[in-house]
């Protein structure tokens, strides 16, 4: 339970910090100050991408808002957003959110998705983000912009923001039980046919991102959505499985074809490049009267054995990374594909979300942390330099800094110095406090600490009960909507329901 931790805001000082961190037995550089550019901080050194360079080392994590409209076009809250990622400060921006390439992928019936007539709005995005870059910095041609491209597979819910349709790569026994999905119906399984088709639209989406400006297009294979879930298909029969050549097919096509039709378009991946077994609140300890389940623990997965179908991960030991396979992948992204960075995650937000994004307060439906986020936060920053020394020469952006909240700056000021990554990502926090890159950069200072994510969660419970996404906590503009009120009142009913189980 959170009461065994101690929140970050607790720490005084980057001693205090320090000495929290040997007490967990974790590794993390961190330097003592925040440097400001003109005091030579790492994270204002530029850095080369596919031949760009990129002015600084912060970047921003897409960021979706279940707020488009329903043909999939962005709304006045989803401008907001990207107007706010080119105030960031942030010179890398990772896509802005997920865009669909077709219309049945979305993952809720408010995402963006590419069709023939929302070309100018995914124009419009992009220009906004730049013009807001332009008017606060003057200089936009060290900045670089991409789109990330997604399908949702198994997660997929295109026309009702409870209901799932469901397209999955295959049966996984653990995640078909989770999510009620029939092992026996293979109507839900992709065919061959379904991802060549897929493929097309995934190029067709990319030729548009490149003919309205970006940079550079996100091919998504993280957090359980189809092309991270192709990548455990070890027995899925035909080109699309079996070995890691057969399970990175769909990948390797979506590039060959975009390379034919865009040669100058730049490629990247965010990766999930671990996985484990889904958890689940433990019901051993039960509901405490705050109304909160008890901390995750791991589905029962010797079902599973002895080869689990999980990426990244042992797969007689699934609890336990092996970066076997995608040390290898990331290889092949180098040196076969020409893909000019990657983004590096783990896990899933669906099914072990202490893996994928460590918070104290997890959403309000969600199991307690099972270990203190800081252990989750370090484990990814340190898998992620494993990589960089296994796989020199592609750039890596780095994920899980967040919640470090006071002391990011100065952990990603010590990650880049010291080579464990090349760029510090930025998710959860850029709703809260988008300027954050920017406030560091120019007065060595955190400006507004007071605006600092300290994961409380919202942004996720929201979106969950069939609202728009956004920091309700922290950020005066969601403060005053009507869903304000609706996510407390959502809130108090889960912790009442919860008391009585």
């Amino acid at each position: 339970m959170p009461q065994r931790y101690r929140r970050i805001g607790h720490f005084k000082d980057v001693t205090t910090f320090r000495a929290q961190l040997g007490e967990l037995g974790v590794v993390l550089p961190m330097d003592d100050v925040i440097l400001s550019a003109m005091q030579r901080s790492p994270m204002g050194l530029p850095c080369t991408v596919g031949g760009f360079t990129v002015g600084n080392r912060w970047c921003i994590h897409p960021m979706e808002g279940w707020d488009a409209t329903s043909d999939g076009l962005p709304s006045e809250h989803t401008i907001r957003r990207w107007h706010n990622f080119g105030l960031s400060g942030a010179k890398l921006i990772w896509g802005g959110e997920a865009v669909a390439v077709q219309r049945d992928g979305r993952a809720n019936p408010n995402q963006l998705c590419y069709a023939p007539g929302n070309v100018d709005g995914m124009r419009e995005l992009r220009r906004t983000l730049v013009d807001a870059h332009a008017t606060r910095f003057g200089n936009t041609d060290d900045l670089l912009v991409g789109l990330q491209l997604t399908h949702s597979g198994r997660f997929c819910r295109p026309n009702d923001k409870v209901r799932l349709e469901p397209r999955i790569a295959y049966h996984h026994l653990l995640l078909d039980k989770k999510f009620n999905i029939d092992p026996d119906d293979d109507s839900v399984v992709l065919t061959d046919d379904d991802l060549k088709r897929m493929i097309d639209n995934y190029i067709t989406c990319a030729t548009m991102a490149a003919d309205v400006g970006f940079q550079f297009v996100d091919v998504k294979h993280c957090h359980g959505y189809l092309g991270h879930e192709l990548l455990s298909a070890y027995n899925r029969p035909g080109p699309f499985g079996g070995d890691l050549e057969g399970r990175t097919k769909f990948l390797r096509d979506i590039v060959a074809g975009i390379r034919a039709r865009r040669p100058q378009l730049m490629i990247g991946v965010r990766l999930s490049v671990f996985d484990v077994p889904p958890f689940h609140p433990d019901p051993a300890v039960g509901v405490a009267q705050d109304g909160k389940l008890g901390p995750g623990v791991p589905d029962d997965f010797a079902q599973a054995m002895p080869n689990y179908p999980g990426f990244g991960c042992k797969r007689d030991a699934p609890l336990t990374p092996d970066l076997t396979e995608p040390v290898r992948l990331l290889e092949i992204m180098r040196d076969d594909l020409g893909v000019a960075i990657v983004n590096l995650s783990a896990g899933s937000p669906y099914y072990n979300p202490h893996i994928q994004r460590p918070a104290f307060f997890p959403p309000s439906d969600g199991y307690q942390p099972p270990e203190d986020p800081i252990v989750g936060c370090v484990r990814q920053v340190q898998v992620v330099r494993e990589l960089k020394q296994r796989v020199p020469g592609l750039p890596m952006v780095g994920t899980a800094y967040t919640y470090f909240q006071e002391y990011l700056p100065h952990v990603a000021q010590a990650v880049v110095r010291d080579g464990w990554v090349d760029f510090v990502g930025v998710g959860r926090l850029v709703l809260s406090y988008p300027d954050l890159p920017a406030d560091t950069l120019e007065t060595g200072s955190l400006q507004k600490p007071n605006l600092l994510c300290r994961t409380f969660s919202d942004c996720t419970t929201a979106p969950r009960n069939g609202m728009i996404s956004g920091c309700f906590p922290l950020d005066d503009y969601y403060k005053e909507l009507p869903e304000a009120e609706q996510l407390k009142d959502v809130k108090r009913a889960i912790r009442e329901r919860l008391k009585v189980l």
